[in-house]
């Protein structure tokens, strides 16, 4: 019993890893078939979310992705189902500038299996989801711990996926990240129908053809007429199979043609435009250096102009104060006319002073003889007064009012102002240089 339990065990075994095989080897030839068939269709239309070549890719990519993927251990020891979003967010992470984040961010894709199908989409229209898949794959740890033995991308074939996603980078893809696609609650589901259909192909068309001519000729001999009809009706369904491909090679390669042809134009439209545009700006360059030199001349004359009126600004200002200088120093008198003439002034105050002290007296004597008459007691008062002033004359001096005397200092003052703008050299000190009747000693 122990021999045939452990005999039915490895047949058991030895089925699942053949099953896991096939399995795997299906996977990777379907995804061939539909890379392919997603190449050829964008040949002629736009690659979008409603095209069921790139919704079956979608579903086989899925389920590459999700071959033999490991559950997550809760706390009580249950697995729970995990998407391999989970596997790409922890994989991709070192990406440089990768679009993980900003799928993490989105706000209306919640569900893990959604943002898996989103990072498709957006990995797709970025054309790196070959570099996105081999960065994963080079964290072999991590794949590790998220797949189990068995798994496509823990075998051989996860390498041959890698480079047969590269062909995707040449079509421009373009999605809407918003529809029905990236339900996370629809599983994905593969249609092998479109690669289930036999096409033969032009080798073996000419090889069956071959082997016609040579059955036919080797049994001509004993050829009916049944025979040859069907022979010509095989030749006939291949010459019509042969000219309805070259026909369709025809049309394609007239697209073809029309788009590039469309591209030379819109090319050569563009560099005439920016042949006229580098035209229109030479000119206008050159237009901008002329103009410069001109402004630049015009600006040096101008600064030969202002120099010229400045300098003659300076040498008439010079010319005028020494005009002025000249014509003031004629006009004052010289030091020995000051003299002479502040001499004869003070001479004249003096005299003027002197009349007016002897009229002063001759009246004040008057006034005492015309009392003494009227009253004869008081006649020795009157002669006291009249010998007082007779006393002063006789023991001093007669000088002039203190009136004089300021107005003889006045007169000096004056003077010597007025010597003083003349030059420094006319100055006189008033008691050496100068003597005035006014300034008698006391």
């Amino acid at each position: 019993m122990a021999s045939l339990s452990l005999g039915l065990n490895l047949s058991r075994k030895k089925g699942a890893a053949k099953t896991g095989a096939v399995e795997r080897k299906n996977l990777i030839t379907v995804c061939r078939f539909s890379v392919k068939t997603l190449i050829d269709r964008s040949c002629y239309e736009t690659i979008d979310d409603s095209s069921p070549e790139f919704i079956n890719f979608v579903s086989i990519v899925e389920q590459i992705l999700s071959h033999r993927l490991k559950g997550h251990v809760t706390w009580f020891g249950y697995e729970s189902p995990r998407s391999f979003w989970d596997y790409i967010r922890r994989a991709c992470s070192k990406v440089p500038h990768s679009c993980i984040s900003s799928i993490e961010n989105m706000e209306n894709i919640r569900l893990s299996r959604a943002k898996g199908r989103a990072w498709i989409r957006v990995a797709l229209m970025e054309k790196r989801l070959s570099e996105y898949l081999s960065t994963a794959l080079r964290d072999f740890k991590t794949t590790r711990r998220f797949y189990e033995e068995g798994g496509i991308v823990l075998g051989e074939e996860a390498g041959l996926l890698t480079d047969m996603l590269i062909g995707l980078n040449a079509i421009d893809f373009s999605f809407c990240l918003k529809g029905e696609g990236l339900d996370g609650s629809c599983p994905a589901v593969i249609d092998y129908t479109p690669y289930l259909k036999f096409t033969q192909s032009s080798d073996s068309i000419s090889s069956d053809e071959e082997e016609m001519r040579t059955l036919g000729s080797s049994g001509s001999e004993s050829s009916t007429p049944e025979n040859i009809g069907s022979t010509l009706f095989m030749d006939q369904s291949s010459w019509f199979n042969k000219c309805k491909r070259v026909e369709q090679k025809h049309k394609m390669v007239l697209e073809q043609k029309s788009y590039l042809e469309e591209l030379v134009r819109l090319r050569e439209a563009q560099l005439d435009k920016s042949v006229s545009q580098n035209k229109a700006l030479l000119q206008r360059l050159s237009e901008i250096d002329v103009n410069h030199k001109l402004e630049k001349e015009q600006l040096g004359y101008i600064v030969l102009e202002l120099q010229d009126q400045l300098t003659m600004l300076k040498n008439h200002d010079l010319r005028s104060r020494q005009e002025l200088t000249t014509h003031l120093t004629n006009q004052w008198p010289s030091p020995g006319a000051l003299d002479t003439s502040a001499v004869a002034l003070e001479t004249l105050l003096y005299r003027k002073q002197a009349c007016q002290w002897e009229d002063l007296d001759q009246l004040s004597a008057d006034i005492s003889l015309s009392q003494m008459s009227l009253d004869p007691s008081q006649s020795q008062e009157p002669e006291g007064k009249l010998e007082r002033p007779q006393w002063r004359s006789e023991g001093k001096e007669d000088t002039p009012s203190l009136r004089g005397l300021c107005g003889s200092l006045t007169s000096v003052a004056s003077y010597k102002s007025l010597a003083s703008l003349k030059s420094s050299e006319c100055l006189a000190s008033p008691t050496t240089d100068m003597t005035s009747p006014g300034l008698t000693p006391l």
